[in-house]
């Protein structure tokens, strides 16, 4: 049998970082490699109803070996890694009996893993530690989750005296852009309900999440040369820096926690002629996320009216809403993860995901579908890094969670 961790630092060598300007699904061609190898090993343990299509999304059926009707469940992760940082070449080390000291992640670039900046780490002496080398992100986000779920699914396979209800196996791309449940096909997974592996330290348990929305802010300006420029030049990066300053500076992403939303600016690119912003907006209340997009169209219409119609122009579009009203219904499916971990000696950390998921979405297409946890850290970054028991840890909660469901 091939663990988890095995297979984590097997899936780290596919390069699957989407990219949300190619307009295609999935947005990068790694992802399709990865898939088609994934696809290969789910035949190889022979699963039923395997198929991987042409959006690249993976499903597979483990069939239940049980009588008695019981729920059928869905794990899912996604096989894509964050467009933050490269996932190219990625080489992942692995620190034995953690010492609770420095790790050096790239002595030539003096990058270093310190308690001091990631005081958590100090959780983990003793334990062994996957890390990156420095000079890419791990990609843990999701392929630990992706990891968990086939190891899980193996260890089903390789003892067929643990009884079980049918499992659905799914693996998405895209999801780090906010695409990964744009073509999954809710009816043809055919589950009741869903876990989505993917959540960050051991004891995660999320059923609420961000509602979400993208803007888009383009802003005009008139170049004239800076001697004779009087009354007659617009310089767009200064109304962009003016609707910047007229959202709350103490409502950003650095300054929030818990509860509390955010406006997130992204990116700016910008010239005296045009000046383009990219912002996320985030709010776990539905009424407080209106009002954040209101202020932002009532700030460009008030720019438009100071300088001119037209000047700036607004694209909002709205990502993902909080699965809390999906999942509240049907909380017995948080219970059974929550009573598996407890089983399992394990704290469980109930808490709002301050980002979003697939199972975000999924819920909403009628497919109910909380978070737990894969074990890793600082995700997204060259400082990520993922305990190898923690990635054991949630094998033995997806088992236990099919354990309880057959009972």
């Amino acid at each position: 049998m091939y663990s988890a961790v095995d297979r984590l630092l097997k899936y780290v060598k596919f390069n699957t970082k989407s990219d949300e300007t190619t307009g295609t699904t999935p947005s990068t061609e790694g992802q399709l490699v990865l898939g088609r190898e994934l696809k290969s090993e789910l035949e190889e343990l022979g699963l039923e109803d395997v198929s991987m299509d042409e959006n690249g999304y993976i499903m597979a059926t483990l069939p239940k070996n049980i009588d008695k009707e019981v729920k059928t469940i869905g794990f899912i992760s996604h096989m894509d890694t964050s467009p933050d940082m490269t996932g190219e070449n990625v080489n992942p080390k692995i620190v034995k009996n953690y010492d609770g000291n420095d790790i050096v992640l790239n002595e030539k670039e003096n990058i270093i893993l310190s308690p001091k900046d990631f005081p958590e780490i100090k959780n983990y002496i003793g334990r062994d530690i996957i890390t990156t080398d420095g000079t890419t992100l791990l990609g843990a986000d999701d392929k630990a989750g992706v990891s968990e779920i086939m190891a899980a699914v193996e260890y089903l396979v390789k003892h067929p005296e643990i009884p079980h209800g049918t499992i659905k196996i799914g693996f998405t791309p895209d999801e780090e852009i906010g695409e990964g449940a744009d073509h999954f096909d809710v009816k043809k997974f055919g589950a009741d309900f869903a876990y989505t592996v993917d959540g960050g330290p051991i004891g995660e348990l999320e059923c609420e999440n961000f509602n979400a929305a993208a803007a888009k802010i383009f802003v005009k300006g008139r170049n004239v040369h800076p001697g004779t420029a009087k009354n007659k030049m617009i310089n767009s990066m200064h109304i962009a820096s003016e609707f910047i300053d007229m959202l709350p500076c103490n409502e950003r992403p650095e300054y929030t926690e818990g509860h509390e939303g955010f406006n997130h600016l992204i990116s700016i690119k910008g010239e005296v002629e045009e000046t383009e912003l990219y912002f996320i907006i985030r709010d776990f209340n539905r009424e407080k996320f209106e009002e954040r997009k209101k202020l932002m169209l009532s700030s460009a219409e008030f720019l438009n009216k100071k300088y001119g119609e037209g000047i700036v122009t607004l694209e909002l579009r709205d990502q993902y809403y909080n699965m809390k009203e999906k999942i509240e219904p049907v909380k017995y499916i948080v219970d059974i993860a929550y009573k598996a971990m407890e089983e399992l000696e394990i704290t469980p950390i109930v808490m709002p995901i301050r980002g979003g998921t697939d199972g975000a979405r999924l819920s909403f297409m009628g497919l109910p579908t909380p978070n737990i946890f894969t074990g890793g850290h600082n995700y997204h970054g060259k400082y990520e890094f993922i305990p190898t028991f923690t990635m054991d840890k949630a094998v033995d909660v997806i088992l236990k969670i099919i354990e309880l469901n057959s009972k």
